[in-house]
């Protein structure tokens, strides 16, 4: 089968396609022939050495398909069901062996290719708002890279649960796909100060949450943006890690909390994992969720959509398809 394989970390250069074993499932696990893949900071992260991993390697998580073959004692799916993970190790990949906890059946409302889109940034978008932050009708909350994929779909949950929505975008072109995802409010955080804007935008309250998945360049912003107690939801790093923080300054902000999420503690039942997915997937089959698929690249071209993703030039989501 085609993969793309990492020898050495660093650019994108260390993407290559070549030839691999076709996967075998064993106990407790199937195989995957995926349709589509989902790109994903994370993996830059890992290509590059910022998360460290063993090489040779086969990047991504996210991916959905059809199974082509189940292991020994697997009963919950069969050959030519339709499957979605955000576990699916070596995603970038014609297939993969993934274990059965980690799949969720794909319902007939819901394609492939929106599944793939959808999985771990809808996840990832529904526990921020429903259990890290549990958004409360009348909140104001405040959304970092609101055109991002992640954006896009914390700014529609955040709108299904009540809340005013202040995003920060770069471009006009971002601003309209913010807005159109329900954005109350935009902040061009190349033209204004973040903060400042907040403070007007709120007389000077604050906003209850900070959503923020940017890392270095808001940090200071989003803290600053919190109205009293608020939560710093700091869920991602694009922009670089966050340097140290001496905890007084979350007294001096007022008496403010700072959370570092993942997606693996907040599904790490399979009960919990199927009751999101089968949220996210649900809103999305009656259109309530809308998926905004920003590029389709060849699995091939998997170093092309990485330079693009972390040049910040995309809105939405990029599939390798």
């Amino acid at each position: 089968m085609r993969a793309i394989v990492i020898g050495e970390t660093g650019g994108p250069e260390v993407l290559r396609p070549a030839e691999a074993p076709d996967p075998v499932a064993g106990p407790g696990q199937v195989v995957v022939d995926i349709e589509a893949r989902g790109v994903n900071f994370i993996e830059i992260y890992q290509r590059s050495g910022a998360y460290p991993m063993s090489v040779p390697f086969t990047p991504g998580s996210e991916g959905a398909g059809r199974v082509s073959a189940v292991g020994e004692g697997v009963t919950e799916f069969a050959v030519g069901d339709r499957v979605g993970s955000v576990a699916v190790a070596g995603s970038y990949a014609e297939r993969a062996v993934v274990p059965v906890d980690a799949l969720v059946p794909l319902p007939d409302s819901v394609s492939t290719e929106q599944a793939a889109a959808v999985l771990l940034q809808g996840l990832t978008a529904h526990y921020l708002t429903h259990s890290t932050y549990s958004i409360q009708p009348g909140d104001t909350v405040l959304v970092h890279a609101a055109a991002g994929g992640t954006g896009l779909l914390i700014t529609q949950l955040a709108k299904l649960r009540g809340a005013r929505v202040i995003g920060t975008v770069s471009t006009e072109a971002k601003e309209k796909q913010a807005r159109d995802a329900g954005a109350d409010e935009i902040i061009r955080y190349s033209e204004s100060d973040i903060a400042e804007e907040v403070a007007r935008l709120t007389d000077g309250a604050g906003v209850a949450a900070v959503y923020d998945g940017v890392g270095a360049d808001t940090f200071d912003a989003s803290l600053a943006s919190l109205r009293p107690r608020g939560v710093l939801v700091l869920f991602g790093q694009a922009s670089g890690p966050v340097p140290p923080v001496d905890p007084q300054r979350l007294n001096s902000a007022g008496s403010v909390y700072l959370t570092r999420p993942t997606l693996v503690h907040y599904t790490a039942e399979r009960a919990e994992l199927l009751e999101r997915a089968t949220d996210v997937l649900g809103l999305v089959g009656i259109g309530s969720l809308n998926v905004h698929v920003g590029g389709h690249y060849p699995l091939d071209e998997a170093a092309k959509a990485h330079t693009d993703l972390a040049a910040r030039a995309t809105t939405g989501k990029l599939l390798l398809v």
